[in-house]
């Protein structure tokens, strides 16, 4: 039987059936709590509040909640976490956080702890290894928790195909020992998405700027940052331009201190200056930041000329001002969708699709996931060799598990004893 006084009980509250949303618990026998994750459901309504799973006590201390990357669906929840729980992530994860929240009007109210990359820090009875990962959200981690003689491993979210992909083989090659959980995303699983190299699709991006002979538009995630380095590397081999909005701008700033990024300040990258986003910086406080970007700013005007010059950041925020300043696509242009094939389904995919479709623009899709292969998720759930593999963040465990360890398989809310 089991040690009573040294037990810890891990509980995945939610992300047992589903990707995104995750936030799973450990605590000890003696009432310390440690919280991963406190992700968004990314079915949920954009105003949606008090979405926390129910199992999930808020009443009592927690001594930490860990954030393994800046996405929603991995953080989205923190305005619903009571102000006095520690927050726990990477430097520039906060900083990414923060930025998101300001841009929505959000101020949050909790302490940031900023951890570092193979650096192990003290959490109550918890001690906690982050081991910064490949993945599209830029400083995402993952987390080893040592606990009571227990060895526990968050994969948080991760790939190999990335610009960081060292990072997880590493880890890979060299895992930690003795292993009793690994908890593990099973994104693709099941699925055959496209998870070619970063450096790979930056070929294919040269190829499209070389062979179109007007504008080249691209739809993508501000924070993918690997994709962000991918097309600003493309543009510089082709001569071309890369213009970005104030978002895209300030994520890039934000992170400029945490590596040879591209930002404002250098050449061939330009930030476009519409109505609508200068509206909302001054509405939400940030005016100052709007003015910093004066000298490295251009009006979308400037895109009817010399459009064999332009790689232009798209998205349907940016279309209104775009035709107001006389900016509509043609048959001379390209348009590249540079995500998620299934986000072209939704409402905002359908009005680009729809803006270039009119113009008689060519479309292509430009995209790797930013998850793993399921060759790979098989690969590392072996290298890591835990006692017990708890499967999370998927819609596929139920299906063909071939090649993974023995599953020990959760439900949302349920508990199991280590």
């Amino acid at each position: 039987m089991a040690n009573a006084i040294t037990d810890i009980r891990l509980t995945v509250h939610r992300g047992t059936r589903q990707i995104g949303g995750n936030c799973i618990e450990l605590s000890t026998a003696d009432g310390h709590r440690i919280v991963l994750d406190v992700g968004r459901p990314l079915d949920a309504r954009p105003a949606a509040r008090h979405l926390l799973p129910k199992s999930l006590d808020l009443s009592t201390a927690m001594d930490g909640v860990l954030i393994s990357h800046p996405h929603q669906d991995h953080y989205g929840l923190l305005e619903d976490v009571p102000a006095g729980w520690p927050i726990f992530c990477g430097a520039a994860a906060e900083r990414l956080i923060r930025l998101s929240s300001a841009i929505f009007g959000k101020e949050l109210p909790h302490t940031f702890h900023p951890w570092r990359s193979s650096v192990a820090f003290q959490i109550g009875p918890f001690t906690i290894t982050p081991f910064l990962m490949d993945h599209s959200a830029f400083d995402a981690y993952m987390l080893l928790i040592e606990v009571h003689g227990k060895r526990i491993l968050y994969s948080g979210d991760f790939r190999t195909h990335g610009r960081k992909s060292v990072l997880t083989r590493r880890l890979m090659a060299a895992p930690p020992e003795n292993l009793d959980v690994l908890l593990m995303e099973g994104t693709n699983l099941g699925s055959d998405k496209p998870c070619s190299s970063e450096s790979s699709l930056e070929d294919d991006f040269v190829d499209l700027f070389r062979s179109t002979t007007g504008r080249v538009f691209v739809a993508w995630s501000a924070q993918n940052v690997d994709r962000t380095v991918t097309l600003y590397r493309a543009s510089l081999k082709t001569g071309r331009t890369l213009v970005v909005d104030l978002y895209t701008a300030e994520v890039m700033e934000a992170i400029s201190a945490f590596g040879k990024l591209p930002r404002p300040s250098w050449k061939n990258l330009k930030v476009v200056f519409t109505s609508a986003f200068i509206e909302k910086y001054q509405r939400t406080g940030r005016k100052a930041f709007v003015d910093r970007m004066v000298r490295h700013g251009m009006s979308a005007t400037k895109l009817a000329e010399t459009p064999e010059k332009w790689v232009v950041m798209v998205r349907p925020s940016l279309i209104r001002d775009y035709v107001a300043k006389g900016v509509t696509p043609t048959p001379d242009d390209a348009w590249c969708w540079s995500m998620w094939r299934g986000y072209l389904k939704n409402a905002d995919g359908a009005s680009v699709n729809k803006w270039f479709k009119d113009g008689g623009s060519p479309a292509t899709h430009i995209h790797t996931s930013g998850h793993s292969s399921p060759e790979v998720l098989r690969s590392f759930a072996q290298a890591m060799n835990a006692k017990h593999f708890v499967p999370i963040h998927g819609v596929a465990w139920d299906g063909d598990t071939t090649g993974f360890p023995s599953i020990r398989r959760l439900t949302d809310g349920e508990s199991m004893t280590l």
